[in-house]
């Protein structure tokens, strides 16, 4: 299969395309310096011809969210790097003189909102209301465009990515293993995780699968609370986990940002279920066990 990728040099990007490669699969990545990614690469003002070269498109295009405080420039530079890199991709797929077949398209969970204690599989609610919930909203919606053209649209609702060089963990171990880790706000809001080899297999069984199409959730099958969390990180590093850290220093800290951490959503990934998903890493301790060696 012929795959372009945008998003390739990510923490998920370059696993998934080291991956495709493994498997024989023939990879396009879309960066805005080809010239300094290996392998074949394209520019974001040639991916015309690429997209009419390719089988499938994996888009994972999109900056941080987590990266610094959400200033006015800072949501409407995450909103963009999301909305306008697939609007881009959809618009080349229709002038494409032969078009893919497939477009996975990247989301994350907070299109739902907040919702307590409430499970939520792909079908159990309509978006959410906050920052996070209006991006992703809106990112899906230019990626439902492509259905009109004639492909499969799978929509994928990360989780916390959990790998061991980079994103979330990361930015958490470095107070845990000062002894400063503990649970953040009341610590009951649920954590909707996902280990990183889980997110590349669910990608590898969307681009194969056509029982995969719509909302999809990447998460496990178990997400677990907050203080449950910290609770099993700590266990890994042999690190105490009970220095909570009180919501309202976390506001002040990190302003509107901090809402994302201290509430959050019980989300099942009902569809990988039912297709029969083989799981890698299910279950938090082994993960978290895999990502810190």
């Amino acid at each position: 299969m012929r795959v372009l990728v945008t998003g390739a040099t990510g923490l998920v990007g370059k696993r998934l395309c080291d991956a495709l490669r493994a498997a024989s699969h023939a990879v396009t990545v879309v960066s805005r310096e080809p010239g300094r990614v290996p392998g074949r690469a394209v520019g974001w003002d040639a991916i015309a011809p690429a997209v009419a070269d390719s089988d499938a498109i994996v888009n994972l295009a999109g900056e941080s969210i987590a990266s610094s405080r959400w200033t006015a420039a800072r949501k409407v530079a995450i909103r963009a790097s999301r909305i306008e890199a697939t609007r881009s991709l959809v618009r080349a797929i229709e002038l494409a003189s032969e078009r893919p077949k497939v477009l996975i398209n990247a989301s994350a969970v907070g299109w739902y909102g907040p919702h307590g204690d409430e499970p939520l599989e792909e079908t159990s609610r309509g978006p959410g209301d906050d920052f996070l919930a209006r991006v992703c909203r809106d990112w899906e919606a230019e990626a439902v465009r492509a259905e009109a053209l004639g492909l499969r649209v799978a929509r994928l609702r990360f989780g916390v990515v959990l790998a061991p060089d980079g994103g979330a963990l990361a930015k958490m171990l470095i107070p845990f293993r000062a002894c400063l880790g503990g649970p953040i706000g009341g610590g009951r809001q649920w954590m909707s995780w996902v280990h990183r080899d889980d997110v590349v297999g669910l990608v590898r069984e969307a681009l194969g699968n056509e029982a995969y199409a719509g909302a999809v959730n990447v998460t496990s099958p178990n997400p677990v609370t907050n203080r449950d969390f910290v609770q099993a990180l700590g266990h890994a590093l042999g690190r105490p986990a009970v220095l909570p850290v009180p919501g309202l220093a976390l506001r002040l800290v990190l302003g509107e940002m901090a809402d994302m951490l201290l509430t959050g959503q019980r989300v099942l990934p009902a569809v990988a279920e039912r297709n029969g998903y083989a799981w890698r890493q299910p279950e938090l301790g082994a993960a978290l066990a895999s990502c810190i060696g």
